[in-house]
């Protein structure tokens, strides 16, 4: 035994009873059945060190896989702690590319092909010689079924009856993605290129093909350990059957309900298979939640008990180790910006409490959702980084729309007729970009889709509020956004879609938009498997949080839009008699109501006001008129319209107020950390000046 390796052969204290038979089982098959933060990675590199510590294997001889590039950096660091730092941690890609590069010109040729990082050239190309569209959504669709079929181990001439044996929802016709798929196959290697599911399957091809290769490789390598077994593709099983060859030197680690990648190929069935592959292995689960607070646990445990289908055959329940903490909870709204203001000012009170911004997430299902929480993040100064996406402006879709917007502002003979409506126009403009009635197929086209229904989504909220809004000032008003949307990267709240989540942990997390047909969203519905990956999806939400968390929804999307209702996967979740009453005022708690006569109030003006619009006002019309004059300044030394500065409602809601103070002048809504550092020591000399 090296003395440099830390000994784990007795019981260590830092590990419970099951990490430690986890950490002590034979060498030969493992399989690890770690619930969401039962420390996992814990245990399997105490694994390691205790294999290496036994003299079952050398550092060297151990190959321990998982699926990014950040997994394996932690797998490194832990195990150079554990003194066993010889350890080969790698993707499955990263480990393939290496061995590759070693094997290659001995077995293929003295001269590298080419690795193309990215395929939507030789796509294009391939797209173009059978007639396919080449836009740049098509072509990373198409891609993406390459990917999948690659992935999938379906060469091209199977994948028309594949998609349709699983009933996958496909951009194009199946017959014309195989062509492409074909031709794309037959450019690469014409041009001597690689893609990077071609280093998985020509690394197993060389160990299958090649006696004296995987003979070589065989005794390098002779232990072997995966993470995050549960999103395993056929092609890396493939290559990981290649590397073990006819031994049985296998720790695998994984939990089947935190399996959300289906979609790109990863199936849990190697998982849940592995005790009939392998019945003498030793199977340990893992279900002692280090991570969360045993609210967030129950909550977790109430989400996944429900599932249905093979994934849910591991039934991990998971049992909460930490103190106890606050409940979850649930809020209601009449629609989505709203719930956003709600969110925002909540996390706002949150960092004001003390805890950090870098330790609070929002998190939702699709990327276009991110806009709204954006902009209600700046409104309130708290400043926000997006995770695993672009933000909304910077987006290719919606700077392409906004161009087109721009020009039909300019040109407004373009428009039909009988566009007479704000929103009616903004949908003419973009129908042509690929705005439907329904989802587009494929995973590029439906991010556009939601991209350009969010800017309608925008257009309606802004009728709602100004309706004399026309298409120019609208147009306007999305420059003014993106203009804003554009401030240095800090550490602060992390914005992400559920599945950029995965791995990750907060102390605070916010899951929003919880309503039927986002989550679960709308082209699941129908199929039983894909309602199952959706709520595996809520559930990984659910134990990203350690010790708060929120559950939210709106009945809208905008003001006035189209009901809907919160998703089915709160039923049964939602404390029995627990106050879920809608909330409008965006604020949380009791719903406002009006400080003249009492009524409860909706819509961003009236909520701007604290009245309805149509009961008296007791407005300073002197002062409202110099705030009118000194915004009418400020926007012209800006160069922007007069509403980027202050909206007439915001004014108003000033002369009304009169705030004499800093605090006074944040309580009104739409009057953020930004705005008052910008312009509060004017408007409040302004309101002073009155007074005197």
């Amino acid at each position: 035994m090296s003395a440099s390796v830390v000994s784990l052969s007795q019981h260590t204290p830092e590990l419970d009873d099951e990490q430690q038979a986890a950490v002590n089982a034979p060498r030969g098959p493992v399989c690890v059945l770690a619930g969401a933060g039962t420390g996992k990675t814990r245990t399997i590199t105490r694994r390691i060190a205790h294999l290496v510590d036994d003299g079952h294997v050398a550092p060297g001889q151990v190959l321990a896989v998982t699926f990014t590039a950040r997994a394996a950096g932690e797998l490194r660091t832990r195990l150079r702690a554990l003194g066993v730092g010889g350890v080969q941690a790698r993707t499955f890609h990263a480990a393939a590319l290496r061995q590759l590069r070693y094997f290659w010109p001995r077995v293929i040729s003295q001269d590298p092909w080419q690795l193309i990082e990215g395929k939507l050239r030789v796509v294009g190309q391939a797209a173009h010689r059978v007639g396919a569209d080449t836009n740049s959504e098509s072509l990373r669709d198409l891609a993406g079924e390459i990917e999948w079929a690659k992935a999938s181990l379906i060469t091209p001439e199977r994948y028309p009856a594949e998609v349709a044996r699983v009933r996958r929802d496909v951009p194009t016709d199946a017959t014309l993605v195989a062509k492409v798929f074909a031709g794309y196959e037959a450019l690469k290697t014409s041009q001597q290129l690689l893609d990077f599911d071609d280093l998985l399957l020509q690394t197993a091809a060389v160990l299958e093909a090649r006696e004296d290769v995987a003979r070589e490789f065989h005794e390098r390598y002779r232990c072997f350990v995966v993470d995050e077994y549960q999103d395993v593709t056929p092609l890396q099983q493939r290559l990981l059957d290649a590397w073990l060859g006819e031994r049985d030197d296998l720790t695998v680690v994984g939990d089947a309900n935190q399996t959300i990648y289906t979609f790109a190929g990863a199936t849990p069935r190697y998982l849940l298979d592995f005790a009939r592959r392998f019945p003498e292995a030793t199977v340990v689960r893992l279900q002692r939640d280090y991570r969360s607070t045993p609210q967030v646990v129950s909550a977790a445990n109430t989400v996944i008990a429900a599932a249905r289908g093979q994934a849910a055959g591991t039934r991990l329940r998971l049992i909460g180790q930490q103190p106890s903490g606050p409940e979850p909870t649930f809020a209601e709204y009449d629609d989505e910006s709203a719930e956003a203001a709600a969110v925002a000012a909540k996390i706002k009170r949150m960092i004001t409490d003390g805890i950090p911004a870098s330790e609070i997430a929002v998190l939702f299902r699709v990327n276009a959702q991110s806009e709204v929480y954006e902009r209600a993040l700046d409104e309130v100064g708290v400043p926000f980084q997006v995770r695993g996406g672009e933000r909304f402006f910077a987006r290719p879709e919606v700077r392409q729309a906004m161009l087109a917007l721009r020009s039909a502002a300019q040109s407004p003979e373009q428009l039909p007729p009988d566009a007479v409506t704000l929103r009616d126009q903004v949908r003419a403009v973009l129908v042509p970009l690929g705005l439907t009635d329904e989802p587009a197929a494929g995973t590029a086209g439906r991010q556009r889709w939601e991209s350009l229904r969010g800017l309608v989504g925008l257009a309606e909220e802004m009728a709602q509020v100004h309706p004399e809004t026309d298409l120019g000032r609208f147009s306007a008003e999305l420059t003014s956004r993106a203009d804003a949307s554009h401030p240095p990267t800090v550490q602060g709240v992390t914005l992400a879609s559920l599945h950029a989540a995965k791995g990750l942990e907060w102390d605070a997390v916010f899951l929003v938009g919880l309503a039927d047909g986002t989550l679960p969203i709308q082209h699941a519905d129908g199929d039983e498997a894909k309602i199952e990956e959706e709520r595996r999806l809520l559930y990984v939400g659910v134990t990203r949080a350690r010790r708060h968390l929120s559950m939210s929804w709106a009945l809208a999307r905008s003001n006035g839009g189209r009901r809907r209702r919160r998703s089915r996967f709160l039923y049964g979740l939602i404390p029995e008699g627990h106050p879920t009453a809608r909330v409008a005022s965006g604020k949380g708690g009791a719903k406002p109501r009006c400080r003249v006569c009492g009524t409860s109030l909706s819509g961003a003006e009236a909520l701007s006001l604290r009245r309805c619009p149509d009961c008296p006002s007791d407005v300073d019309i002197d002062l409202l008129d110099r705030l009118k004059s000194w915004r009418s300044a400020a926007a012209k030394k800006q160069q922007v319209p007069l509403y980027v500065v202050f909206t007439d409602a915001t004014l108003t809601a000033i002369a009304e107020h009169r705030p004499c103070d800093n605090a006074g002048l944040v309580s009104i809504p739409g009057i953020g950390a930004a705005k008052l550092e910008r312009y509060g020591p004017d408007v409040l000399s302004l309101v002073v000046s009155d007074d005197v």
